[in-house]
């Protein structure tokens, strides 16, 4: 793979599958269960969820520059001890504030511990070459539905929902740490080296807008970023009911549901492929325009179209989650990427974290015709990224 060993994007990418169905999609298995248990009720314990995207929000510039400084082993390998120890919290979990607390901690760690640090890693170690590792752990850690709720419902099962924790946790412990621990150890930082302003302007220039135009693009991007992840973790979280306000039976939905995982795969491999030899800014774009079309199409076409939509909206959602690593790259270069990263990714972020409560409020007041709105903040992100001016990347 250009830039990087097969097998750090191999160990990454499968420590990054772990980390996201342990925590990201471990909610939609055992949300109930905890709850009944925990006495309180589900939505509550979607909210603790929410505080804790809040808390990633706010752990992610700190992180990104750790590794900057650092590289990115010694914070994933801390990320991994912190995700054991938040989901044995939750394990332990006896009541709202116990269960807030442990969700806190989880937070932190997804700050410092999901795609944004594994991009900063490979970037710290790669620079200019990283793009095409990064599409490589999005195409292994997109499986991590897949992976993470069959388990988390097996263990839930077996053991009890307390059970399924310990046993996310014993995994980050036996598994995950040992990855992370694989990752090779970064270079001595430029920033830490005698002549570090003369390196990182002769590393940064070629691709770095005037100061004035960076605080332009760095709006730009962190807005594109917020609204695509207010449209994708709304979908995630609606997108039946949604489907069914069309017109469509549930069964018919839940099946059109199941288009998106594939189709996410289907639009990284398309990076992977063709799309990579193009400017990752009008992938982006194109990626961008693909949920407003699929809500044009569905909306117009009624819910026969629903299987179109599905794809349009899982293959532009996958090269969207490719751009947010490969964009502030090619945007900016390399220099202080992992910083960047966390201050680019805090308003998205936050984003998700309102997603579903605010879309299920316009479901609930518009039905079908919410999609206008969620289409209307993909419009705007295509433009925004219409608005920002591409860089030639280095070869």
């Amino acid at each position: 793979m250009p830039g990087a060993p097969i097998r750090v994007v191999g160990t990454l990418g499968s420590a990054q599958t772990l980390a996201w169905a342990s925590t990201y999609y471990l909610p939609a298995m055992l949300a109930d269960p905890i709850a009944r248990d925990v006495g309180v009720s589900t939505p509550t314990v979607y909210a603790a969820f929410s505080i804790a995207m809040v808390a990633s929000a706010l752990v992610g510039p700190s992180a990104g520059q750790a590794i900057d400084r650092r590289g990115g082993r010694i914070v994933l390998v801390s990320t991994s001890l912190l995700f054991a120890l938040g989901l044995g919290m939750l394990a332990g979990a006896q009541g709202l504030w116990t269960m807030v607390a442990a969700w806190l901690v989880i937070g932190v760690a997804m700050g410092s511990g999901l795609y944004e640090a594994a991009f900063s890693s490979l970037v710290r170690l790669y620079g200019h070459h990283a793009r095409g590792a990064i599409t490589g752990i999005t195409l292994i850690a997109g499986f991590a539905s897949t992976v993470g709720w069959p388990l988390s419902a097996w263990m839930e099962a077996q053991f009890g929902w307390r059970g399924a924790c310990l046993g996310w946790a014993g995994l980050h412990l036996l598994v995950g740490l040992p990855l992370n621990a694989w990752l090779p150890k970064a270079a001595v930082s430029k920033a830490e080296t005698p002549n570090a302003s003369n390196n990182a302007h002769v590393e940064s220039s070629p691709l770095a807008p005037e100061p004035k135009q960076q605080v332009h693009a760095t709006a730009l991007l962190a807005f594109v970023f917020a609204s695509t992840w207010f449209i994708s973790t709304a979908m995630a979280t609606h997108l039946p009911r949604m489907l069914e306000a069309t017109g469509a039976t549930l069964t018919a939905a839940v099946a059109v549901g199941a288009l998106i995982g594939p189709a996410q795969v289907a639009g990284r491999l398309l990076e992977f492929g063709f799309l990579r030899q193009v400017h990752p800014l009008l992938s982006a774009r194109l990626a961008a325009l693909a949920h407003p079309a699929g809500v044009a199409v569905l909306l117009i076409g009624g819910p026969a179209m629903a299987p179109v939509f599905a794809i349009l909206h899982g293959a532009g959602n996958g090269i969207l989650t490719i751009a947010k690593g490969t964009l502030p790259l090619a945007l900016f270069g390399p220099q202080g990427y992992g910083a960047r990263q966390g201050w680019l990714m805090m308003p998205a972020r936050v984003a998700q974290a309102a997603a579903p409560y605010l879309f299920g409020l316009a479901v609930d007041s518009w039905g079908a015709n919410a999609l206008w709105l969620s289409g209307g903040i993909g419009l705007a992100a295509f433009s925004a990224l219409l608005a920002l001016r591409a860089r030639p990347t280095p070869n």
